[in-house]
Order: structure tokens, then sequence, then C-alpha cells
């Protein structure tokens, strides 16, 4: 199929008839054909050339997957001996080492042809084009031994920082190597004048930064976010009654997890420009507790009542987590019989559980769990009952409020004298 192209190129086409349109394909054939004298490379070179040629490109795939098959069982030998920087130098190397490896033995290939000026310089292009890619394409690798380097670095300080900022700093890296990269090539190997690019890039990039302003925004705000630290990854927030966990902060935008289990994407340009609720950064979390007693409840009783609450609040399982780490803060928990309601009598009962290390929003439920059942328990030995929203029809038959009915005796009434007051 190649050798019948290369005859119907060779064929010197003649003037259209009038109205006859060639085809575009045949067209670029031909002028490719032209502009590279394929004819003359093919009368030129003899099989054995050819042949060196094909066995410089099978050598190239061969020993290109040899090396990068070697270089990572190095790097894993490396890796298992805890040498980890040296483990990514050669885990790395080996993707780009195909490329190298395939492109150095292309050129060994193109040497063995006799070509012309235009064919010698576009070999010449597409061997140094490989070997360039594979050049910026191991430096584009390495990046991550500055990951690792850096968060050896920021170990001693909070992860969940770590784990934002460093993501952060090796896309910026692994960015700024790809514009590097491509303009490199394109100035050494296409012989782009990159100067004029780079002027009519910063006359465009004023209508670009015109048109992409949120952009730039949220790009500002994510800078706001990394200096300021109003949250981590990790952390629970609450933004625009938006309440979840942080799972990722990027360049436009935060992802926030929602307890639902979807995910809100929210601009980074309006989180800096709204209050944030950290659940996460808070060391403790206030309770306040009512009680209600009945109305018939006596004064000893409610001071009974109390004295419960504060025993509780001393006990060793609760007190652990009602208790300030050093140094104290204060805030320790109160009772107080605070009000006579309209249908109760009302205790209010404060405490702050703080949070240690293992403990969070469920162990502060568990908790709150535990202190009610307890309460409940202590106030069921001591004979205290609750009040509840409700109003109270006192009957007759009640054995804890008998009602005293008496009959009234009328002195100009001759009738037999009043049964005594009964009990109901």
């Amino acid at each position: 199929m190649f050798w019948k192209l290369c005859n119907l190129a060779a064929v010197p086409t003649t003037a259209p008839h009038v109205g006859q349109v060639p085809h575009p394909i045949m067209h670029l054939l031909q002028s490719l054909w032209q502009q590279l004298n394929l004819n003359g490379l093919i009368h030129n070179n003899g099989w054995l050339a050819w042949a060196s040629l094909l066995l410089a490109i099978f050598c190239g795939f061969l020993l290109g997957k040899i090396s990068a098959v070697i270089l990572r069982r190095l790097a894993m030998r490396l890796e298992g001996g805890h040498w980890h920087v040296e483990a990514l130098l050669l885990d790395g190397l080996a993707k780009p080492s195909k490329v190298a490896v395939f492109g150095v033995l292309l050129g060994v290939g193109f040497h063995q042809l006799t070509l012309d000026p235009a064919l010698a310089s576009l070999s010449y292009r597409v061997v140094y084009l490989l070997v360039d890619v594979a050049a910026f394409w191991y430096f584009f690798n390495i990046v991550s031994i500055a990951e690792h380097s850096l968060k050896r670095l920021l170990a001693r300080h909070e992860s969940n920082f770590t784990e934002q900022f460093v993501p952060l700093v090796r896309k910026s890296l692994r960015m700024f190597i790809f514009i590097i990269g491509s303009l490199y090539i394109l100035e050494n190997v296409f012989s782009q004048n990159i100067g004029a690019w780079l002027a009519g890039m910063g006359i465009a990039g004023l209508a670009i930064s015109l048109a992409a302003q949120d952009s730039l925004k949220n790009l500002f705000g994510t800078l706001t976010i990394f200096l300021d630290r109003p949250f981590l990854v990790g952390h629970w927030i609450n933004y625009q009654n938006y309440n979840g966990m942080v799972e990722a902060i990027g360049l436009r935008s935060t992802r926030l997890r929602l307890f639902d289990g979807s995910i809100v994407s929210i601009p980074n340009s309006d989180i800096v420009n709204h209050a944030v609720q950290n659940f996460t950064n808070r060391p403790y979390i206030r309770r306040t507790l009512n009680i209600s007693l009945p109305y018939d409840t006596p004064a000893a009783k409610i001071r009974q009542a109390v004295q419960i609450v504060q025993d509780l609040c001393q006990q060793p399982d609760f007190k652990q987590h009602l208790t300030s780490p050093p140094p104290p803060d204060g805030r320790i928990p109160r009772v107080f019989f605070t009000e006579l309601g309209a249908t109760s009598l009302n205790l209010v009962v404060y405490y702050y559980f703080y949070f240690g290390p293992g403990t969070d929003w469920w162990a502060y439920l568990d908790f709150n769990q535990r202190f009610n059942l307890a309460l409940f328990e202590a106030y069921e030995n001591a004979g205290i009952e609750f009040a509840f929203p409700t109003q109270t029809l006192y009957l007759a038959g009640d054995p804890k409020r008998k009602l005293s009915i008496e009959m009234p005796q009328n002195s100009d009434d001759h009738s037999p004298p009043a049964p005594p007051p009964v009990s109901l």
C-alpha cells in the first residue's frame, strides 16, 4: 500500500479540467512528497539501510522496556531498605527511560539512511523531541522528592495542614515544569520565536484577565485560606447552612462532604467573604440541661435534686470530660434552681464537655446519654419526680392528693347535725 501511494504521489499532476477540484488528501500527499523528496529517499537507500532502521526501532522498544523494568525493581529494593529519596529517583526515571532509549536508537537508525537536508532536519527534530520529552518527564516525576521532603519537614506540624499544603506545592511545581518544558521544546525543536509569543500572550493576558475575574478571585481566595487557615482538610465546618467535612481545598473551590453523602463545591472567593463556623477547632462544647420538677416537690427535695446533679458531675467517670486541661479556664459544671415556671419548678445545668484525644461528636452524645441515665436513676432512687408541661386536675380518689369535703350547717334548720368531714 505504501509503495502504491509513493507511485501515485510521484505521478506528475496535470492541469485539472475546468470545474474539477483536486482531492484534498491527494493534494496534501503531493505537497509533502515534493517538499521532503520521499521519492529520492526510497531510491537512494537500499534494503540494508531500511533493515538497520527497523532493527533500531525494535531494539529501542525492547531495551526501553528492559531499562524500565530494571529501574522499577531497583526502586522497590531501595524502598524496602528505607532509601526513600533514592527510590523516588529511580522510579521516576523508569517510564522516561523508555522514551529516551527509543529516541537514541531511532537516531542511530536514521543515521544509517542517506537523507537530503530537509529529511535530515526532520529526523533530527524527531529525535531531539523524544529526548527532550523524556528529560522533562523525568523532572516532572521527581517533583515527588520535593513532596516527600516537604512532608518530612512539616511532620511536626498539623497533619491536616500538611495534607492540603503539600499537594498544592506539588501541583504548582509540576505546572511550572510543564510550561518551561513546552516553551523550551517550541523554541529549540520547532524553532519558534518565544519572545514574540510571550509579548503576544502579554497583550492577550490582559483580555483574559478581564474575562476571568472570577477565577482570579478564587485563586486569591485560595491563598487567603492557606494563609489565614480558617479550616483544614478533614475539619467539620458550617458555611451558609452547608454542614459537613472538608474533603479538599483546590485552586478554585473547596469540596465539602455533607452528612447526607452529597458533595458541595464552594468557590473560595465566597468562603473568604462570609463567616465560617469551625466545629473541629473548638476545645469544648457547652450543654444546657433543663430539669423540671412538680410544684408539690418539697424544698428539701429541691435542694437534694440540685445536690444530686453536683455529685454526678464530680464522679470520676464524668469529671474527666468536664474538667479543662491545664491551665484551668474556670469553666466548671454549675446547677441552679432558676425559676418558678407556669407548670413546674425549673432547674438548669451548665457543663462543658472537653474534647480530648480520641473524642469527637459521637463521644459527646454518648457522654450525654450516660449522664442522663445516671441522673434518672439517682432521682428515681431519691423519690424525685420529673414534671412535664400538662395541667393536673385534682380528683377524688387520688391517694396522694386527698380532698376534704365539708357540709355547711344552717342554724335555722332543725335537721339533724351534719356528719363529720369525709376524706375521699
